[in-house]
C-alpha cells in the first residue's frame, strides 16, 4: 500500500457531507473529488443541492457540472477519469477527498469495477421499449427469474440498474452477479472512511427542509426548463420526475412536493443501507465537530504509516 490517503465522506442525503468534505480539504490541502452521480449534470444544480459558487471557491472541486444531461456518462466512465485525477491529485499532495451519496460510484473508484463484457446494444433498446411501454414491472419480473440473487440485493425500483443486468444476463447467458466475483484491480491509496449519521427523524427533518429550500430556489422553474428532455436518465431523479407529474396534470403541486419528501427520505434509507455494509467505515453523529474528527483522521494516517 503507498503512502497516498483518500478520506471517503458518505452518509445519507442532507447529512452534511458537502461542508465536511470542505473543511477536510482546507485541514490537509486537499483536492474534492465528487461521486455523486447527478451533481456531474451542469442543468440541474438546484435539484442535486450541488455546491454552490461560494462552496467550490473555498476548494478544488473535481465532478461537479462536468457533463450535460444530453451526454451518456456511465459508473465505468467515472471510474476511468477519477482514477487519473486522482493519481494527478497525489503528484501535488497525499491527501485527497471523496465525497458523495452514490455508493455505487464511490464504490467503483475505491475498489474497482467487475469486469463485464461487451453486449449487443440491441438488447438495451429492446429492454428501454419495454420500460418506456410497460412500465419497470416485467423488468423486474424478469430479473427475478434470470438472477434471483442480484435481485434480492438491488434497489429494484432503479430502471437504469434492472436493465443493466438483464442485459448482462441476456447477452451472456450467466447471471449478473456471478461476474461481480471475480477479482478486482489493486488500489495503490489507503482508504480512510467516514461516515455522517443522525437520528432518522433528524435525517427526515433536514431532507424536508432542504426540499423546502429548493423550492425557494427555484426547482419547480428549474424542472419547468428541463421538461421536454423529461426521458433523459439523468432526469430519472428525486425531485424532478415528481414536478413531471405535476406538469402533466396527474397529481398537484403540494403533492409532489410530499412527494419529492418522501421519496428522498426513502432513498436516504437506501444510502444508509448500502454505506453500512462497511465495517471499515468510522461512523459520526453529523453535529461532532469537526476538530474531533480531525484528529481521528490524523490517528488513522498515522497508524497506516507505520505499518
Amino acid at each position: 500500500m503507498g503512502t497516498n490517503y483518500v478520506i471517503s465522506v458518505v452518509g445519507p442525503t442532507a447529512i452534511g457531507k458537502t461542508a465536511l468534505s470542505i473543511k477536510l480539504a482546507q485541514a490537509f490541502n486537499a483536492e474534492i473529488i465528487s461521486a455523486d452521480s447527478r451533481q456531474f449534470y451542469k442543468e440541474i444544480p438546484i435539484g442535486t443541492a450541488a455546491p454552490s459558487k461560494k462552496e467550490l471557491c473555498l476548494a478544488p472541486h473535481h465532478f461537479i457540472h462536468n457533463r450535460s444531461i444530453e451526454d451518456d456518462y456511465s459508473v465505468g466512465d467515472f471510474e476511468r477519469e477519477a482514477v487519473i485525477q486522482l493519481n494527478n491529485i497525489f503528484e501535488k499532495n497525499k491527501v485527497a477527498v471523496l465525497v458523495g451519496g452514490s455508493g455505487l460510484y464511490i464504490k467503483a473508484l475505491l475498489e474497482g469495477l467487475d469486469n463485464f463484457p461487451e453486449i449487443d446494444p440491441l438488447i438495451r433498446e429492446k429492454l428501454n421499449d419495454t420500460f418506456s411501454t410497460e412500465g419497470i414491472e416485467p423488468l423486474q419480473q424478469q430479473l427475478k427469474e434470470l438472477d434471483p440473487s442480484y435481485y434480492s440485493q438491488i434497489d429494484i425500483q432503479n430502471p437504469h440498474r434492472v436493465i443493466r443486468a438483464l442485459e448482462i444476463c441476456i447477452g451472456t447467458g450467466k447471471s449478473f452477479s456471478s461476474f461481480l466475483a471475480q477479482p478486482k484491480p489493486k488500489r495503490s491509496f489507503n482508504i480512510i472512511s467516514i461516515g455522517l449519521d443522525a437520528q432518522r427523524e433528524e435525517i427526515y427533518d433536514r431532507i424536508n427542509l432542504r426540499v423546502d429550500a429548493m423550492m425557494d430556489e427555484g426547482l419547480l422553474e428549474e424542472a419547468r426548463a428541463l421538461y421536454p428532455k423529461r426521458r433523459l436518465n439523468a432526469l430519472n431523479t428525486v425531485g424532478y420526475k415528481e414536478l413531471f407529474s405535476f406538469f402533466e396534470g396527474r397529481i398537484d403541486l403540494e403533492t409532489a412536493v410530499e412527494e419529492i419528501k418522501m421519496n428522498s427520505r426513502r432513498y436516504a434509507k437506501r444510502q444508509l443501507t448500502w454505506f453500512r455494509k462497511n465495517k471499515e467505515t468510522t461512523w459520526f453523529n453529523y453535529k461532532t465537530p469537526f476538530q474531533e474528527i480531525e484528529t481521528i483522521i490524523n490517528s488513522k494516517i498515522d497508524s497506516a504509516s507505520k505499518s
